[in-house]
């Protein structure tokens, strides 16, 4: 059994943050293959179904993106699943826009989520980091990080979440190169695999209903909290300045 974890904040008015881009691609999964409806479960909301002849489970905890391993671990420990039985997936600020990598274990790169995932759950899980691209500037972290992706993002957005969704049955199998190429051919760009034989993406109709759209809620963006619980968890989260 597999868990895939996307890593996010709950509540309508963070759905289509850049920083709920975890919760975005396991929306798409659970969309694109029949999985069961969401349910709650694990301090968070879980979905069952299978993925290249391997039982899956998808959850997004909803704890908050800073105790995401509270939720995470304790499905982890139900199911009697070690670390590398886990993806986790979620927004990488170091990597440009659309830019996808993966990998098992490694460090926290300053990310709270990864942080809590690792103290619950063991470091030896694999990685899926998505670009979100920086700001430029360190003052303009946290509005970009938990700022509403733009319609214009869809370029990339949009062929990036499909392209998970379609091949995630190579994610489940582990074949993780082969997956990095797809993700890479469906965003125009190359695999960061030496063995990539990447080709440049076909033109794609732009899909009647974008990612973004399917995540909103509302339609404005919510002002950043000065006080209270998520108040709190920002001055965490970016307590070493990234």
């Amino acid at each position: 059994m597999l868990i895939i974890a996307g890593l996010g904040n709950p509540g309508a008015k963070y759905a289509d943050n850049r920083h709920n881009i975890g919760f975005m691609a396991v929306d798409a999964i659970q969309r694109r293959h029949s999985f069961s409806p969401w349910s709650k479960k694990f301090k968070g909301e879980i979905s069952e179904g299978e993925l290249g002849g391997e039982k899956v489970l998808l959850i997004k905890p909803q704890t908050f993106m800073n105790v995401s391993g509270e939720s995470v671990g304790e499905a982890m420990r139900f199911y009697k699943l070690e670390p590398k039985d886990i993806v986790a997936v979620y927004d990488e600020l170091d990597l440009v826009a659309g830019k996808a990598r993966i990998k098992t274990g490694g460090g926290h790169g300053g990310h709270n989520g990864i942080k809590s995932l690792d103290a619950h759950c063991g470091r030896e899980y694999r990685r899926l980091r998505l670009g979100i691209g920086h700001p430029g500037a360190k003052e303009a972290v946290i509005g970009h990080v938990l700022g509403d992706f733009a319609k214009a993002d869809t370029v990339w957005l949009d062929p990036l979440l499909d392209a998970i969704a379609d091949n995630a049955a190579m994610l489940a199998k582990g074949e993780d190169s082969q997956f990095m190429n797809k993700l890479a051919l469906a965003t125009g760009g190359k695999a960061d695999d030496d063995k990539s034989s990447a080709k440049p993406a076909r033109e794609k109709k732009p899909a009647a209903q974008s990612h973004i759209h399917q995540a909103r809620q509302h339609g404005q963006q919510k002002p950043l909290p000065a006080t209270g619980p998520m108040a709190e968890m920002l001055k965490r989260m970016f307590n070493k300045g990234e």
